[in-house]
């Protein structure tokens, strides 16, 4: 699906309020793997590298990388990603904007 194609697909799915509501939900996760995704990209390393420096399977990189995956990393787990691509782990709160 191409960029134009898939932009167009999201704003069609989020005129459905179920859809919008579980996109929300979901809206942290998925951040959070775009996160660790451009990390390895920046690192130029593969998921099969990754999971080398941290003594894992290339299955559990993956996992980690997936936003759909049921099961929420663990702090150690996060902490141990972001050293295997050179970063550190950051966790911040920010206030949200009141309309």
């Amino acid at each position: 699906m191409t960029n134009l194609n898939f932009k167009l697909f999201k704003e069609k799915s989020l005129k459905d309020e179920a859809v919008k509501k579980e996109y929300e939900t979901l809206a942290d996760e998925f951040m959070i793997a775009r996160e660790l995704i451009k990390a390895r990209a920046q690192a130029k390393l593969t998921q099969e590298e990754v999971a080398e420096i941290m003594h894992t399977r290339k299955s559990n990189i993956c996992r980690l990388e997936n936003a759909d995956s049921p099961n929420w990393p663990n702090l150690n787990t996060l902490i141990k990603y972001a050293a295997a691509v050179g970063c550190e782990l950051q966790i911040k709160l920010t206030p949200i904007k009141k309309t």
